[in-house]
């Protein structure tokens, strides 16, 4: 037996979310972040996502369930998850900090744009499009197969603890899209497609459910900002390259 229900949820816009955008639209080469990875705070958006996201985890928008709150959460141990966690009141106290959540680790390339990466380390690009963004491994980073190593050694965990239980993973883009090919049994090449034709939003919620506690599990929702939309806030995607797939 197991957990019932995975409740996944991106993080709120953060400011390294806002400074990559604006950097690869003005085709600069480096992003410009004042803090480590860890400590990148929520912007003033993230914030707003992150309390509507609280509010609607209460009300439950009018559905038949009376709400949506977990019983318990597991967060990513970076600063704009915390925040995230925090923020909608998903119950400071109780929260299970794991590593194992946290983003990918970019290495070398971490804070570079696409144009950067191009431009500085131009073997590492060529590198990357031939293995594709799975099994590519940046200098002193992490593929998107190291990050489901550690994934599936944390959902272990979490099935042994929170058996028979309701709970949130507070994560990031590249951790949702790994949860659901380990959860849902994907291919590289379906994660691929899906990874290609859509990108995780900042405070959306993604949703696996199996009510036996065990064996496979079913999709429920995927990148659903129906509470952002209520609340009239703001909709933000900050995503990775969608140019995923080995060539």
């Amino acid at each position: 037996m197991g957990a019932v229900e995975l409740i996944l949820i991106r993080h709120g816009e953060s400011e390294g979310n806002a400074a990559a955008s604006a950097a690869q639209a003005a085709g600069l080469e480096v992003i410009d972040v004042k803090y480590r990875d860890a400590d990148v705070p929520l912007s003033e958006i993230g914030i707003m996502q992150a309390k509507a996201l609280g509010q609607w985890l209460d009300q439950g928008l009018g559905r038949q369930d009376a709400g949506l709150r977990p019983d318990t959460v597991w967060c990513s141990p970076y600063l704009r998850a915390r925040q995230t966690a925090e923020l909608a009141g998903l119950d400071p106290s109780g929260l299970r900090i794991d590593e194992r959540l946290r983003d990918r680790e970019l290495g070398i390339l971490d804070t570079l744009t696409a144009f950067g990466v191009e431009a500085r380390y131009p073997l590492e690009a060529r590198r990357r499009r031939w293995l594709g963004k799975f099994y590519y491994r940046p200098p002193g980073g992490e593929s998107w197969a190291d990050v489901v190593l550690r994934l599936r050694s944390l959902l272990m965990d979490l099935d042994r603890v929170d058996d028979g239980r309701r709970v949130a993973l507070v994560c990031h883009d590249a951790v949702i899209w790994l949860l659901r090919y380990i959860c849902e049994n994907l291919d590289e090449a379906t994660l691929l497609d899906l990874a290609a034709a859509s990108v995780v939003r900042n405070g959306s919620l993604t949703r696996l459910v199996r009510p036996s506690g065990e064996g496979p599990w079913t999709l429920a929702a995927f990148n659903d900002v129906t509470h952002l939309e209520a609340g009239g806030v703001p909709v933000t995607q900050h995503g990775g390259d969608t140019n995923v797939h080995p060539r």
